[in-house]
């Protein structure tokens, strides 16, 4: 189809052979083949000129048309590869995205404002190929899968209640204590109703009971702070309450294991610009 808009346009097969840079022969058996295939003759050719039946002009006129949709269409893939635009979807646990990313995907969007982002904010791992998402911030050790990963930084969780709770039921001494405390579980820790912590490479692992357990971390923040029970729970959710004295650190030096923050997304290969400059963005906010 190229060869015969080329062969119109530039008016022989001679100019036609010199524009894409072929064989005059080649032109000429590509037309033929072309002509064999729609079983219609496009061109009247003579020793001298060459002319359109009526076919061939109406074949003419919608190949123009299609070869420029298939030029913009590659263009519109090229832009997207190299220029941030589009419908960004992203994956984030709620309480991170409250305490750590509002203000950094805010200024984020005002530095690349053709990208609209489509923000899911939930601690359930969700399958970033299956469910149609970008980008997945992650917290946690990682399984093994074809996923690209890169590090936003580190976390660790800490024992802490209200000195309301404290006053009322006393101040654990030792993990071992933690168990004949009420205590407030994340439902999604992998350690379920086991609490694992670690000091000066010493690590114990303590059974704990509560009258409650919620999928989210503020959820069970906001519990402790009530002064409902203890809680384990990353310094990045209780950060500011310890600060105002509100919550007070249990256990000083006994925390869970070092927790990686990551953003994954499902390939480098052909890494849409979107995604390159997002990933990017919150890696050196956050650095």
């Amino acid at each position: 189809m190229k060869t015969y808009v080329a062969v119109v346009d530039s008016g022989s097969f001679a100019a036609a052979a010199l524009r894409l840079d072929v064989s005059r022969a080649m032109v000429s058996k590509q037309v033929q083949k072309l002509e064999e295939h729609l079983g219609t003759r496009l061109l009247n050719r003579t020793t001298r000129r060459l002319s359109l039946t009526e076919t061939g002009r109406a074949f003419h006129e919608r190949s123009v048309q299609i070869l420029g949709d298939v030029n913009e269409a590659e263009q519109i893939a090229g832009q997207m590869t190299t220029l941030p635009r589009g419908v960004l979807r992203v994956t984030i646990p709620l309480s991170y995205a409250q305490h750590r990313l509002g203000s950094i995907i805010g200024a984020y969007t005002q530095a690349y404002p053709q990208v609209q982002l489509d923000i899911a904010l939930s601690d359930r791992k969700v399958d970033l190929v299956e469910e149609g998402f970008d980008v997945a911030i992650r917290i946690g050790a990682l399984p093994q899968s074809d996923l690209i990963a890169r590090k936003l930084g580190v976390a660790r969780s800490i024992v802490c209640a209200s000195p309301a709770y404290l006053a009322a039921h006393g101040t654990p001494q030792t993990p071992h204590d933690l168990s004949r405390h009420t205590c407030l579980s994340y439902s999604l820790s992998g350690g379920g109703a086991d609490w694992r912590l670690e000091s000066a490479g010493e690590q114990v692992t303590v059974p704990v009971t509560g009258p409650m357990k919620a999928d989210n971390g503020d959820m069970i923040r906001l519990a402790a702070l009530a002064g409902a029970g203890i809680v384990f729970q990353p310094h990045f959710i209780v950060g500011e309450d310890l600060a105002a004295g509100r919550l007070v650190q249990v256990l000083p030096g006994w925390e869970s294991a070092e927790l990686g923050i990551h953003a994954l997304y499902p390939s480098r290969k052909h890494l849409s610009a979107k995604v390159r400059t997002f990933v990017d963005f919150v890696v050196a906010a956050l650095a």
